[in-house]
């Protein structure tokens, strides 16, 4: 195939651009201008005329769910929910069309989101719904009613922290924490056949190709995952690349010294695979979420979001899952098994927390080159950047949640301290790589997912700095266009230890590429928000084609 008469912005060294390229097999043969890869034109060539379009490197999105995704709305389409009064109306339709003591749930809830910055009282929610158990799941937080705690055998005698109790009544708020989430007797998951994951999880990622992503890094997961890609390659159907990063001791209960020593007889490691699906990362879960005030921070949260969350502890700091010493023991063993190593971090204190273990497995053994990374990370201070740079620790980093949340946590957490939220400039200018991600694991739209998946919007969010509220927030901290794209292509490839055969458009690399709707290097820059793909192309096979470009 060639691809000619178009702008192909290669995302190299020297950010050079071409008019063509040719492709072979499922490789790039050539790029250059339309005359000069016009000579490997012939017989059986499809030729395919871009008329002046722009083509990228695939897309690579560093960091989602798409197992949980995929799944997520087979029995139905999730609310996409603004505001109190479209919650509170959500659960009276519920109400009405539910039996007695059938449970109303919403899967990913996150309140700090609604306009009024503010979760229902328990009274609201018995009030719409005394008969029926609500719980309102917002990951590592959320919010149950009355009948909920009944169904569940939950009273005034239980004792749990993470249940939180009014100060002067002594009753539950309702504000729950993961930790209690196993109290709750939720109905059981549906129970899916192998095969139905697989059509679902094929769907997804075709789902992804239209947003021109052609490699994922899969967020967390087993070893059954990374089989299920394997799967679906078998039988011809996996359309995107996938880095699959291995969980470690999430609900397992298991002390760290036994999960160290499974790990180290399961026979697989970082890289394990091929340019379809391979192992990735070790990941721990360090601490909760920003969005529900269970992030690790360097200092108390704070008086607004002691009322905000419904916390009584001025001293709160979030919570924490491991000892130091456990983080240490886990980074060594991953560190001497070659293994990447990364951790789910959310707030300042567990960023801190994380570099103090990589600075010293560093003495033992230098990180310089494993590309270890901090996910989420959110909280960057001065010092912390320093330390990444100096130690080569990499950004994962979802730049949707800045477009989602900055404005709240402005209000929650204050100017100052929001200064070191998302500081994308600051990381770039003392070399630290970034990684843009997603974190996408609910609803199937790309925009309207909880956390969007567009990476469009994504790149935009952090060139403008603009909030889903049209805030424009802390604008010095906003990157070029080109290093937005070098943010979702070769960054990510280097991620996964993959830059010398994807993320750049050059000969002998993956035939990964995607044709835009717009050029992202100099269209008016509110419209790189609504870029889509024309063509997607995953090792010179086309994924998807809005029917522009394609030839009989």
């Amino acid at each position: 195939m060639i691809l000619t008469n178009g702008k192909i912005v290669t995302a190299d060294k020297a950010f050079s651009v071409g008019e063509a390229v040719a492709i072979r097999d499922d490789k790039i043969i050539a790029v250059g201008t339309s005359s000069q890869v016009a000579r490997f034109g012939g017989p059986g060539v499809k030729i395919v005329d871009l008329k002046g379009s722009t083509v990228i490197p695939g897309l690579i999105d560093a960091h989602l769910h798409p197992e949980s995704a995929s799944v997520s709305e087979l029995d139905g389409e999730i609310p996409d929910l603004h505001t109190e009064g479209e919650l509170l109306g959500w659960l009276k339709d519920q109400v009405a069309i539910s039996r007695k003591n059938e449970w109303i749930i919403h899967p990913k809830l996150f309140f700090t989101r609604l306009k009024e910055l503010r979760m229902p009282s328990i009274s609201e929610l018995d009030r719409i719904a005394p008969r029926n158990p609500v719980f309102l799941n917002g990951s590592f937080g959320g919010m149950i009613n009355t009948a909920a705690m009944k169904l569940s055998g939950i009273t005034g005698n239980t004792g749990h922290h993470g249940l939180t109790r009014d100060k002067k009544t002594g009753f539950f708020t309702g504000i729950i924490r993961a930790s209690a989430f196993p109290l709750l007797k939720l109905p059981p998951d549906k129970k899916l056949t192998l095969q139905e994951k697989l059509d679902a999880l094929h769907n997804m990622l075709k789902r992804y190709n239209r947003m021109g992503i052609t490699s994922v890094c899969s967020g967390e997961g087993d070893f059954d995952n990374y089989r299920m890609y394997r799967e679906l390659y078998n039988k011809n159907k996996l359309t995107v690349r996938v880095f699959q990063n291995i969980i470690l001791g999430k609900g397992s209960g298991k002390p760290v010294a036994l999960l160290c020593d499974e790990l180290k007889s399961c026979g697989y490691a970082t890289g394990y695979g091929d340019e379809w699906a391979r192992i990735g990362s070790i990941k721990i879960m360090l601490d909760g979420g920003i969005l529900t005030g269970t992030a690790y921070m360097n200092e108390p949260w704070g008086e607004r979001a002691c009322k905000v969350f419904g916390i009584d502890d001025k001293s709160y700091r979030g919570i924490i899952n491991y000892t130091y010493d456990e983080v240490l023991s886990i980074v060594t063993m991953a560190s001497e098994m070659n293994w990447k190593f990364a951790a789910h971090c959310t707030g300042s204190g567990s960023v801190d927390m994380l570099l103090d273990v990589f600075n010293e497995v560093n003495r033992i053994k230098p990180l310089k080159e494993r590309r270890f990374a901090i996910i989420h990370g959110n909280f960057f201070s001065r010092d912390a950047i320093r330390r990444m740079s100096e130690l080569g620790i990499y950004a994962d980093m979802q730049p949707a949640w800045f477009y989602k949340d900055a404005d709240a946590l402005r209000l929650i957490l204050g100017k100052r301290r929001t200064g070191s939220f998302h500081p994308y400039r600051s990381l770039i200018d003392a070399g630290v790589v970034i990684n843009g991600g997603s974190d996408h694991m609910v609803k199937w739209d790309p925009d309207m997912s909880v956390n969007p998946f567009n990476p469009f919007l994504g790149m935009w969010a952090m060139i403008t700095r603009t909030t889903s509220r049209e805030n424009v927030i802390m604008k010095e901290q906003a990157v070029t266009r080109e290093e937005a794209l070098k943010i979702y292509t070769i960054n990510n490839a280097y991620a996964s230890f993959e830059e010398e055969i994807k993320g750049t458009i050059e000969p002998g690399k993956l035939a990964d590429m995607v044709v835009l709707s717009d050029d992202i290097l100099t269209c008016p820059a509110n419209r790189i928000i609504n870029i889509q793909s024309e063509m997607t192309l995953v090792g010179g096979k086309i994924v998807y084609d809005s029917g522009k470009f394609l030839q009989a």
